[in-house]
């Protein structure tokens, strides 16, 4: 699996995308009230989520093909299911699990190939 896309949580979306536009370059692809993303060349997308868990700190989502086999093989792995696969548009999902050490890991499998 390869990393999609990393996630951070903000709790100021118009200062947040100030600084990450900075920071990475480019301008957001997607500019909505509840997600800005960006693609930097290189890079997976970067996603400031205005309604995201600030305290746990940014979620890195891993592309794969199969969400529920990717998901099995991790909780078979010793992973705790943390948020079950759930479209969040245009037919992509995204679940999430924990590790032994209670880190977040995003799984993320898109309706349309974008490797």
């Amino acid at each position: 699996m390869a990393i999609r896309t990393i996630t951070v949580p903000v709790k100021d979306l118009d200062a947040a995308r100030a600084l990450y536009q900075t920071l990475l370059g480019v301008e957001p692809y997607i500019d909505m009230p509840y997600y800005v993303g960006f693609r930097p060349e290189g890079s997976p997308e970067v996603g400031l989520d205005p309604h995201g868990d600030v305290a746990a700190g940014p979620i890195t989502y891993w592309h794969t093909e199969d969400l529920e086999a990717a998901l099995a093989a991790l909780v078979a792995a010793g992973a705790t299911p943390e948020r079950s696969p759930h479209d969040v548009g245009d037919g992509d999902l995204i679940a999430t699990v924990r590790d032994a050490d209670g880190h977040l890991i995003g799984l993320f499998q898109g309706a349309i190939d974008l490797r």
